[in-house]
Formats: C-alpha cells, sequence, structure tokens
C-alpha cells in the first residue's frame, strides 16, 4: 500500500510494528527512486519462509501487512531483508503464539 505521494529522500526499512507479534504485524519502507523491490522474510537458517514484495515500484512510502498464518510459520524469530537498487537491509522480528 502506497501511503503518500511525497518522495522520500533515501531508501530506509522500518522496524515492524508490533514487535514480538501474533499473529501479524506491519513493515513500513520507503523507496527513493522507482525500480524493483523485493521484501523477503527468512527463518534463523536463512531460508525463504515468505515473499511480500516481488514487483517493480513508484517511489514512495509503502506498508505491507506480514500474517504468519498464511505461512504457517512457527513461534521463533525472523529476518525480513527489503532490496530496493542498490539498497539492501535486513531486521529482525519475533513471532510469538
Amino acid at each position: 500500500n502506497l501511503l503518500n505521494n511525497g518522495i522520500p529522500d533515501k531508501y530506509s526499512l522500518s522496524q515492524n510494528y508490533p514487535n514480538p507479534f501474533n499473529p501479524s504485524t506491519k513493515i513500513n519502507y520507503e523507496i527513493k527512486s522507482s525500480g524493483f523491490v523485493s521484501l523477503k522474510v527468512f527463518d534463523l537458517l536463512g531460508k525463504e519462509v515468505a515473499q511480500l514484495v516481488n514487483e517493480k515500484q513508484n517511489a514512495g512510502s509503502y506498508a505491507v501487512d506480514f500474517n504468519s498464518t498464511e505461512f504457517s510459520l512457527p513461534s521463533g524469530i525472523y529476518f525480513y531483508t527489503l532490496n530496493a537498487g542498490e539498497f539492501k537491509e535486513t531486521r529482525k522480528m519475533v513471532l510469538v503464539k
């Protein structure tokens, strides 16, 4: 979901909220120029468990809802990684059931 029309001056990936979460959480990010964007979730072993965004997006601020029940994920620590252009950032989130 595109949040507003203002163009961010940088790339950023925010900490999910709430965290810890059950069963769903929101992840916000900003991209400063249009291009291919991927937002993926990995488990502690580095295995990809969910693909939330995988498409070309215009510059802007976005919010993605991540619902762990859709992916049948157990409680534990997960990492989510945003890739956009040259930007790459990973953050940690905790699923508690």
